[in-house]
């Protein structure tokens, strides 16, 4: 088979799909409320079979790199296993559906077959949210696959750029201030020319190194487009953070007024004047 990895998601998601849909349409199938739901079943779950050998061999071929993340080998077997038991279940689902069509002619073994088909894609459907529970888990928790699957230079940036940003607020919310402040000087060296990077290093002079003067001189020479209404919010809120910060809560209030006035629609602003000290 060729190296199909890299769709390993789109693949993922047509098994969920097909599976959980042709397991709900087996089920009504064998109340005879809905006749047509019997062969509808049977194409869905045969297609379901196939995509799952597809997924649990493209997940084979995609793990390389997720598993040389640090920390992620575990979940990444744990996830390849959910997925293979996933597969033999829908396979044997697939055998089911095959013999009961064999079958047809023979209406009581046919009916027996697609009971237990149907039973037995009650077990499919919590495999299938196994496997997705830990593929959610390596990706959003381990970044498995995240900036990395494309292979592209810039992806993998980005990821380094999200990785600084929420490790920075992590460190604050944590009490580490001087770890946030490097972090976040970091995270300007990788992004110099990003006007809203440039906001985050003046906030943390603000909030980590306890330089409202140092912010408040950096602010005013802060250029801001004309056309970027969200961009001049965000700087006169900024301004008046610094303006508390130095102890000059008056004009930090003066700040906000004047900005509530150029944005009257600003809930941003508003909040900012109402957790004014």
């Amino acid at each position: 088979m060729p190296d199909i990895g890299v769709f390993h998601p789109q693949i993922v998601h047509f098994v969920v799909a097909l599976g959980i849909v042709g397991v709900v349409f087996r089920l009504v199938s064998i109340t005879g409320l809905l006749p047509w739901t019997r062969q509808a079943a049977t194409v869905l779950l045969l297609v379901a079979a196939v995509a799952a050998v597809a997924a649990a061999k493209s997940g084979d071929q995609a793990h390389g790199m997720a598993e040389r993340i640090p920390g992620a080998r575990d979940a990444v077997h744990e996830h390849e296993e959910a997925g293979e038991w996933a597969r033999n279940i829908f396979l044997v689902i697939g055998l089911l559906e095959v013999a009961g069509v064999a079958l047809r002619r023979k209406a009581v073994a046919a009916k027996w077959l697609f009971v237990a088909s149907g039973i037995v894609g009650i077990a499919g459907v919590a495999a299938l949210y196994e496997a997705g529970e830990h593929g959610g888990e390596l990706v959003y928790g381990y970044a498995g696959g995240i900036g990395t699957r494309s292979g592209n230079p810039e992806d993998v940036r980005r990821l380094l750029i999200a990785g600084l940003y929420h490790e920075a607020r992590v460190a604050r919310e944590g009490g580490r201030k001087e770890d946030a402040a490097r972090l976040t000087d970091e995270l300007a060296r990788q992004v110099p020319d990003d006007p809203g990077v440039a906001l985050l290093r003046i906030e943390s002079q603000i909030q980590d190194r306890n330089d409202a003067q140092g912010a408040l001189a950096a602010l005013a020479v802060f250029p801001v487009p004309a056309d970027d209404p969200r961009l001049a919010i965000r700087v006169g809120i900024l301004r008046a953070d610094a303006y508390v910060a130095a102890g000059h809560a008056d004009s930090a209030r003066s700040a906000l007024t004047a900005l509530s006035q150029q944005y009257p629609d600003s809930r941003w602003v508003q909040d900012a004047l109402t957790k004014l000290p």
